[in-house]
């Protein structure tokens, strides 16, 4: 297997192949070929709780990241769990061991990530006709774009696509599902 790993006697990061796994790794270097030890760094994990909100229901797992690790509210992290089950979240709030709640934290003063489900979303829909509106809920992948503009079905129903409203107020053209508050549309 080959990798850049910093080269002593070159002086730079260039293509090692492993001679010996073990206690002390040795690599070779394949441009000038010295064979030199390469340190193992250990990485302190910490354990965080995970709050994962779906769309009528929570779970809670549990993730062991590297301490050092930045988080942020916004931040997409895939988070699985015993069974082989993984979810990809965003983080909406930090809390920290403190009790209080932080925009950023290292992942070692993280005490529980509250998130939220952004690989199946279910996106609300309102559907105007003569009148009346109705409303729907319609499951979506998270990357499944909307575009206004464009003709749908929610429950058998045809509709065209008239707004977009996102999480963050704004009203684009087009959007991730992940990303997206309500659609209005009007039936065809």
């Amino acid at each position: 297997m080959q990798e850049e790993i910093f080269c002593p006697e070159c002086g730079d990061f260039t293509e090692h192949v492993t001679v010996k796994l073990g206690r002390e790794h040795l690599v070779k270097c394949e441009v000038c070929g010295t064979v030199h030890p390469l340190k193992l760094e250990r990485t302190k994990l910490a354990s965080l709780r995970v709050i994962i909100s779906a769309t009528d229901a929570s779970q809670r797992r549990v993730i062991e990241i590297p301490a050092e690790d930045r988080l942020k509210v916004g931040d997409e992290i895939l988070v699985d769990d015993d069974v082989g089950d993984v979810a990809m979240v965003e983080i909406t709030s930090i809390e920290l061991d403190s009790g209080r709640r932080a925009e950023r934290a290292k992942a070692g003063d993280v005490k529980t990530l509250w998130t939220r489900a952004v690989d199946e979303v279910v996106v609300k829909i309102s559907v105007h006709w003569r009148g009346k509106t109705t409303s729907y809920s319609i499951p979506a992948r998270g990357d499944e774009t909307f575009h206004v503009g464009e003709a749908r079905t929610a429950d058998g129903r045809r509709f065209r696509v008239e707004k977009i409203k996102l999480r963050d107020g704004r009203s684009p053209n087009r959007a991730l599902a992940k990303d997206i508050i309500r659609v209005w549309g009007v039936a065809l």
